[in-house]
């Protein structure tokens, strides 16, 4: 069960007992299948355990969508996206490890996310015969959903029906004007990203010849005092 509290602003879940962190680490290139299939796993160890595990790009992924069927009223951040190619590139390795330490971070911080026993079993589970056990057990969990209600621990104070009412109806507004903002703000994002691909760029492009011009006039200064600004500008 996971229980909600009143706190100073209202209701809130309440923190998770037994607080623990995560590390991600040592992504190297495995292979199976006698090298048809390779792949690239990770040393994933929790604090609480000190035990590493090591996991694939795919359990991450497993986990994530456990994690969106389950908690369908907890905003779960999305995992880093996958790429087709160039995914044993070092660069891309390093920027996607990077990413799922963030994403972990937020999982072993939330007081309910980090509570779910299918990513207990992700961080605990060694065996890869108890892993398949473990794996249809969370896929067949009913409480998932709507159902996940029916597993909260909520306080025992009196209530005002008004007062929830009115917190309902200003959160719904707030809901509402944050998704059409957030909708906004990625229509202008985008623009502004196709903007500096096609216009913006040459417009750029066209001022940094300007200072490169500056710069060569610079060059030509026999005593060379305006070497530190003239650096600057041309690099």
């Amino acid at each position: 069960s996971y229980n909600i509290e009143m706190g100073p602003l209202g209701p809130r879940w309440k923190e998770s007992p037994q607080p623990f962190n995560c590390s991600i680490e040592d992504p190297t290139k495995q292979t199976k299948f006698k090298g048809i299939k390779t792949y690239i796993s990770y040393r994933v160890t929790p604090t609480h355990t000190g035990r590493p595990v090591y996991r694939r790009y795919k359990h991450f992924d497993w986990l994530y969508n456990r994690l969106l069927h389950k908690f369908t009223v907890i905003s779960v951040p999305h995992l880093p996206e996958k790429q087709a190619t160039g995914r044993f590139e070092e660069d891309f390795i390093e920027k996607r490890k990077r990413r799922l330490i963030l994403w972990m971070n937020h999982m072993t911080s939330h007081p309910v996310l980090s509570q779910y026993e299918g990513f207990e079993h992700f961080l605990m589970c060694a065996d890869d015969k108890q892993w398949k056990l473990g794996k249809r057990r969370a896929e067949k969990d009913e409480m998932v959903g709507g159902h996940f209600m029916l597993t909260l621990q909520i306080p025992n104070e009196h209530q005002d029906l008004q007062d929830v009412e009115e917190r309902i109806d200003s959160f719904k507004s707030f809901a509402k004007k944050m998704d059409d903002s957030v909708m906004q703000l990625t229509h202008v994002a985008s623009e502004l990203v196709r903007k500096h691909h096609g216009g913006f760029r040459k417009e750029f492009q066209r001022l940094g010849n300007a200072f490169q011009s500056i710069s060569q006039a610079f060059m030509l200064d026999p005593p060379h005092s305006s070497d530190t600004f003239n650096n600057a500008i041309s690099h």
